[in-house]
């Protein structure tokens, strides 16, 4: 697998009999990448019939569409096109790639905790493949601070967490709140273009995975709170709400972060929106970037068979977001 030569991460240590897919000896040609792009965005199962959460037909299709809208491109061939100084400098800016980087590592490590615990082959292969992505995702990100003089702070050490289903429901949750925000703000880089479209297109399949990612994470969920039994349900749910409330308190600024130099500093509580104005060419408000992460996040889930289930806290929360603000005319 491409990767840095000092990262030996191996999804198949924590898996079992996980094999990684099979990749290409070099890049795929535009005809390959075309049908690739197509085969990632659509998805449908072919039998006819609800899917019943926590049933075998639902986890059957929600596996299959995992594996089969696998997408096989290689972080060691991506272009990354040279840009101009201040292009390049506003990106070197963006105060994202040491989390970005770390929240990709601790991931990988989290999901291929979990699906080694996991006795059901299906789901645990479509969770080891999503660790498995996500180590491609930090191979890209790597690449991409090499490809331009980004200087990352000391990675810290990773273990294996405690408890591994802890780990995995905080890194699903948490994922499913970046990427809505994450997929308006690639919209809003792409329209503004005050970044290259080649360096836009490059980062194109990484998005779409996140999708994909979120799209397993709630199928699992239901997937799974379906065959619990009463007693271990309710357990289920008392945890869901606890990582809810420990994501909100992360969020709105009371965890702390460790700096480069190991003191304490205080995270940044408005960085979705800052990040907004970072990538686009004129101030950005909450309710019109609220808007179009719902309008994005309905774009990149359309593709997908609809009797999958979709996340639904983030859309909602932002869509009630716009109802209370739209007496006040937020669209002028």
């Amino acid at each position: 697998m491409d990767g840095d030569a000092t990262d030996t991460f191996d999804v198949a240590r924590l898996v079992h009999g996980f094999r990684p897919p099979p990749q290409p000896a070099t890049g795929l040609d535009d005809v390959q990448l075309a049908a690739a792009d197509r085969r990632m965005r659509h998805w449908r199962d072919p039998a006819g019939g609800p899917l019943v959460p926590g049933s075998d037909r639902h986890a059957d299709a929600t596996c299959r569409m995992f594996r089969d809208t696998f997408n096989p491109y290689r972080p060691a061939v991506l272009d990354w096109p040279v840009l101009e100084p201040a292009v390049r400098d506003r990106i070197v800016a963006l105060p994202i790639w040491d989390i970005a980087v770390q929240t990709e590592g601790k991931a990988r490590l989290r999901m291929a905790a979990y699906a080694g615990t996991l006795r059901d082959p299906g789901m645990r292969d479509a969770l080891a493949l999503n660790a498995w992505e996500e180590q491609r995702h930090k191979d890209v990100l790597a690449r991409l601070v090499a490809a331009y003089g980004i200087e990352l702070a000391p990675e810290p050490v990773q273990h294996p967490p405690r408890d591994p289903e802890w780990a995995y429901l905080v890194t699903g949750y948490s994922e499913c709140i970046d990427s809505f925000f994450a997929f308006g703000l690639f919209a809003l880089a792409r329209r503004s273009g005050l970044f290259p479209p080649a360096l836009v297109d490059t980062f194109e399949p990484v998005m779409q995975e996140e999708c994909r990612h979120i799209l397993l994470f709630a199928n699992w969920a239901a997937w799974h709170r379906a065959r619990l039994s009463f007693l271990r349900r309710v357990r289920f749910e008392a945890k869901v709400a606890a990582v809810w409330a420990f994501l909100a308190w992360e969020r709105v600024g009371l965890a702390r972060a460790i700096d480069a130099d190991g003191g304490a500093c205080a995270q940044d509580n408005n960085f979705t929106l800052h990040g907004a104005r970072t990538v686009a060419d004129d101030r950005v408000g909450v309710c019109r970037l609220l808007a179009l992460c719902l309008a994005e996040n309905d774009r990149r889930f359309a593709g997908y068979d609809e009797r999958l289930l979709r996340p639904r806290t983030v859309p909602r929360l932002a869509r009630l977001v716009l109802r209370l603000a739209k007496p006040f005319g937020w669209r002028r």
